[in-house]
C-alpha cells in the first residue's frame, strides 16, 4: 500500500535509525565497523562517522585501507577530502559503497568494479563440505601472528611488508565479537578466516589460502568456521566474481552489487 499524503517514510540511512532495520543496513554498518576493529587492534588511526568509517592499517596494498560509506555520497569534494585526512597523502584506501556514486575519477580514484554482497541465513551445513583441513580458533598472540602470515601470503592485494607481527592483527584485535580461525593441513598453517559481529549480523572477512594449499578445501573449512561464528545471526561478506561460486556452495546467495573505488599508492 502507498503511503498517505504528507506521511513520513525513512530514506533507510538516518543515523538514528534501527540498525536492523534493513538487511543491507546491517551490512553496511556491519562493514563500517570492520577497518574500525582492524586499526584499533593494531593501535593505528581510525575514524567512524555518520557518513564514513575507515581504518589507516598500512601504507601499500589495493585493499589495505577500507573506507565504508555509512550514507550515499552526496558532497563527493567535500567527502572525499575528509576520508583523506585520514591517511598520508601516499597512502591507499578503498572506498566501499551499498550505492551507485557519481564518477570519482576527477578526484583521483579508480574504479575497482561493483563486487556481489553476499548472504547466509542459518540453515543446515552444505553436503559439499568436505575438507581434511584441521581448523582451530584462534586463541593468543603467538597463533594470531600465524594467522597474520598466513594472511598477508595468500591475500595478494594485500601489502605489508616488511611485516611486523601485530602491523594487522593487533595483540587486541581477538575480542568476543571479533574472532579468527586457522585452517591446518599436515601439521601446516594452510588458511585463514576472519569473522565480526555487529549490527546484528556476523561479516565473514580477511578468507585467504596459501598457495600451496589450494584445491584441498582448506579455505572454505574456515569460512565455514566463520560463518558460524553466530549460528543464529546472518553472515555477510563482499565477494570476488572469482570466489563467488565457492560462498554460493556453503550457501551464500548474492543480494546486489556495491561500488568499490581505489585511491591508489602515491
Amino acid at each position: 500500500m502507498l503511503p498517505a499524503e504528507g506521511e513520513h517514510l525513512t530514506t533507510g540511512w538516518e543515523p538514528d535509525l534501527a540498525t536492523g532495520d534493513t538487511l543491507v543496513r546491517q551490512a553496511v554498518l556491519v562493514h563500517a565497523s570492520w577497518p574500525v576493529r582492524v586499526a584499533r587492534g593494531a593501535g593505528r588511526p581510525w575514524r567512524s562517522g555518520p557518513l564514513w568509517a575507515g581504518g589507516w592499517i598500512g601504507d601499500r596494498g589495493a585493499l589495505t585501507n577500507p573506507v565504508v560509506l555509512v550514507q550515499p555520497l552526496t558532497h563527493p569534494e567535500e567527502t572525499l577530502r575528509d576520508i583523506g585526512a585520514l591517511f598520508s597523502p601516499q597512502a591507499p584506501y578503498l572506498l566501499i559503497s551499498a550505492w551507485p556514486t557519481p564518477d570519482l575519477r576527477p578526484h583521483g580514484l579508480a574504479l575497482i568494479g561493483h563486487p556481489p554482497l553476499m548472504v547466509r541465513f542459518p540453515s543446515p551445513r552444505p553436503d559439499s563440505l568436505h575438507s581434511e583441513a584441521d581448523v582451530r580458533e584462534v586463541k593468543d598472540f603467538d597463533e594470531l601472528m600465524v594467522a597474520e602470515r598466513v594472511l598477508v601470503e595468500g591475500y595478494p592485494m594485500l601489502e605489508l611488508e616488511p611485516l611486523k607481527p601485530g602491523n594487522l592483527l593487533g595483540p587486541t584485535l581477538l575480542q568476543p565479537d571479533t574472532r579468527v580461525w586457522l585452517a591446518w593441513l599436515d601439521g601446516q598453517p594452510a588458511a585463514v578466516a576472519a569473522a565480526h559481529h555487529h549490527a546484528g549480523v556476523t561479516l565473514v572477512e580477511y578468507v585467504a589460502t596459501l598457495p600451496a594449499a589450494r584445491g584441498r578445501g582448506a579455505g572454505a573449512a574456515v569460512t565455514w568456521a566463520a560463518t558460524l561464528a553466530d549460528p543464529a545471526a546472518p553472515a555477510v561478506l563482499i565477494a570476488s566474481d572469482d570466489g563467488r561460486p565457492v560462498y554460493e556452495r556453503l550457501g551464500y546467495v548474492a543480494v546486489e552489487r556495491w561500488t568499490v573505488w581505489l585511491r591508489p599508492e602515491r
